[in-house]
């Protein structure tokens, strides 16, 4: 206990000099509302007009396809661009992003970002700390670690407070049109990754669903936990180098402009419709459901602030069939109940989500494979994906080559393909009891009957069906079912993995960690 007493004293004085400023550079602002003699506000004017209480709903379903959107609409801005993101990468989507941000800014574009601290560090506050000098540009970071002490440290000395993260994704423009999702910003969500190659869905969105989104992003902008970077970095030349690295960004933009994935976003399905003025929107009913930002900073166990109650009675109100399609997949004893619950009274319940060779998170993984038997045995289905990619080339031509893992990443709930819920939400206890999450959700039967079959599709081309079976000396043990081929083969290991990550695997579902998966 001495020893112990002396580890805790010493993380303490490593981190005592860690706390954070006071937030008095905050300066409160709201999305700006008088947009619709904007240019998307008089495009779509007439589409909102003959659908009146309806909003638009368009799948982005494809890398290319999701990232040309969000390009699309940030270079048609012309008053304001909310963007809010869980992970900001610093690669080539990044760059690419953050230069048609500041061309938007140029213009005289009110430029919001907001981004959660979780992969922050001093290179990147620099980053933003000169984007954020421009006078268009504001940039906030939402639970900052201190910038003062040893940030890895923070974990043990602030558990509970930076383990909770705001893990929302919107990008908005003119408060006209927004795109929710799944996709953080980076190589991997947008098929520009050779090594990794994440399954994804977004969903844009138009009409009176796009100002609730706007709400959202401002309670969250105006929080006490969004933090102006200024107040987090001391970057007084910030300013001159924004202008001395104009040239380079000028230079970035040319050299990109002849690579193969930029010409692959060219000839993308998207920029076709685009082009040609052929964008066809489904309309129907739509709810944001979203995290209070309170939630952050109060008891897991006080719901006020949570979503999750909100998306409950529609899972409750399911007659025939539910779909999820969840990345991370950690049910715990409650989940298995009531899937169990909803399996006895003829519900068909089918769960898509990674294997673990598949999986990014491998501890993840850890949580959820203890409860497969538990939900086989109750009757739900279970798919994992395959991590080879199913085909080598997106639906767009842009060719593959060398991609080494296909992931799920994308979040969607289908209720007897009538109703979808597309958002940030995975289903595990990090989503729903610690960090903030969002979603629309949008009552389309011609979109849930699309969503249903693009998932029965890849069930049948890119997952393997998780099935129990009894061996010839009585044990009950899983198998996966891989029908891909067009000929039956199974597997009773976690397919594609070594001995080694299994035992590992194994070993973190002892852990008593589920709360934080």
């Amino acid at each position: 206990m001495k020893k112990l007493a002396t580890l805790l004293a010493m993380l303490l004085l490593l981190t005592g000099c860690a706390s954070l400023p006071p937030n008095t550079q905050q300066i409160y602002s709201e999305a700006l509302t008088c947009t619709g003699d904007t240019r998307l506000g008089r495009d779509l004017q007439y589409g909102i007009s003959e659908h009146p209480g309806s909003s638009g709903f368009l799948l982005l379903d494809n890398g290319l396809d999701a990232f040309v959107a969000r390009i699309a609409l940030i270079k048609a801005a012309e008053l304001c661009i909310d963007v809010q993101y869980y992970l900001y990468h610093d690669d080539l989507i990044g760059h690419l992003m953050a230069y048609y941000l500041l061309r938007a800014a140029d213009r005289g574009v009110r430029v919001r970002i907001l981004l959660d601290d979780i992969s922050a560090g001093k290179r990147r506050d620099i980053y933003l700390a000169v984007f954020d000098s421009h006078p268009n540009i504001q940039i906030r970071l939402f639970n900052p670690f201190s910038r003062g002490g040893i940030r890895s440290l923070q974990f043990l000395t602030r558990f509970g407070s930076v383990t909770r993260r705001m893990h929302n994704k919107s990008l908005t423009v003119d408060n006209q049109v927004t795109i929710v999702g799944g996709r953080n910003i980076g190589n991997a969500y947008f098929d520009a990754d050779p090594e990794l190659r994440f399954g994804d869905i977004d969903a844009m969105a138009i009409g009176p669903v796009v100002p609730e989104i706007s709400r959202s992003f401002d309670k969250f902008w105006n929080n006490e936990l969004a933090y102006p970077i200024a107040s987090l970095t001391h970057s007084a030349e910030s300013a001159d180098r924004l202008e001395q690295d104009r040239p380079r960004w000028d230079e970035f933009i040319a050299n990109e402009s002849s690579s193969e994935y930029y010409q692959a976003l060219q000839a993308s399905d998207m920029m076709q419709k685009l082009r040609s003025d052929q964008l066809e929107f489904d309309w129907g009913a739509a709810k944001v459901l979203y995290d209070r930002p309170q939630k952050i900073t109060s008891d897991v166990d006080d719901e006020r602030y949570h979503m999750a109650p909100m998306l409950k009675p529609y899972v409750e109100q399911v007659a025939g069939e539910l779909i999820v399609i969840t990345p991370y997949f950690v049910p715990g004893t409650e989940g298995v109940e009531f899937f169990t619950e909803l399996v006895k009274r003829g519900v068909r319940v089918k769960i898509l989500t990674n294997s673990l060779a598949s999986t990014d998170v491998a501890v993840v993984h850890a949580g959820y494979a203890k409860y497969r038997k538990p939900l086989l045995r109750a009757g739900v289905e279970l798919y994992e994906l395959d991590k080879v990619p199913s085909h080598r080339r997106s639906e767009s031509g842009y060719r593959l080559s060398g991609s080494s893992r296909a992931s799920l990443h994308g979040k969607a709930f289908v209720f007897d393909r009538k109703i979808l819920f597309i958002g940030s939400l995975n289903l595990d206890p990090r989503s729903f009891n610690e960090n903030t999450e969002i979603g629309i959700l949008f009552d389309s039967p011609t979109l849930g009957e699309e969503i249903g079959e693009s998932i029965d599709d890849r069930i049948g081309k890119a997952a393997f069906k998780v099935e129990l079976f009894t061996d010839n000396a009585g044990v009950e043990s899983l198998r996966w079912v891989d029908t891909k081929q067009g000929e039956i083969e199974y597997f009773y290991t976690d397919p594609h993995t070594s001995f080694w990550k299994r035992l590992w695997v194994g070993l973190a579902g002892l852990l008593p960690i589920e709360s934080q998966l």
